[in-house]
């Protein structure tokens, strides 16, 4: 287990955030996955006119990760809102995220991190975001 705090994970997803290309929809996100290893990998939301060629912030994180040998998780944060904005409200991970996740965490123990109104890191485990999962054990 990482002593790198929710709250920290969650500034280093803010800072992730800065770099996002998002020209269309104008909504950035960052996000900050921390590896059983220690090690954070960062990645932002790249948009693009034809729309589905594009890259959420969690993905980019992921691909970052897995290219970099690492298969093991802990936690993801998430900052993410309208470009320009401190990121205040929940950026939860959409569909297609949490079935890349899926892929590479445990369900019970790795944690999903983001903003909350009360400024108070909202947290949930990843089998909350997605339960009845379809993954690598239906397929051995």
């Amino acid at each position: 287990m990482s002593v790198i705090s929710d709250r920290e994970l969650l500034e280093i997803a803010a800072e992730a955030r800065k770099a996002s290309y998002s020209p269309y929809s104008g909504y950035s996100v960052g996000a900050a996955l921390l590896a059983k290893s220690g090690n954070v990998y960062t990645g932002c939301n790249v948009e693009n006119a034809a729309f589905t060629p594009g890259n959420c912030a969690e993905r980019t994180a992921v691909f970052k990760a897995v290219s970099s040998g690492e298969r093991e998780f802990e936690a993801i944060a998430i900052a993410g809102g309208k470009s320009g904005t401190d990121p205040k409200d929940a950026c939860w991970p959409c569909g297609v995220c949490r079935q890349v996740l899926n892929e590479f965490v445990d369900a019970k123990n790795f944690r999903v991190i983001t903003n909350s109104p009360s400024g108070e890191p909202a947290v949930r485990s990843f089998g909350e975001l997605l339960p009845f999962a379809f993954g690598p054990n239906n397929l051995k």
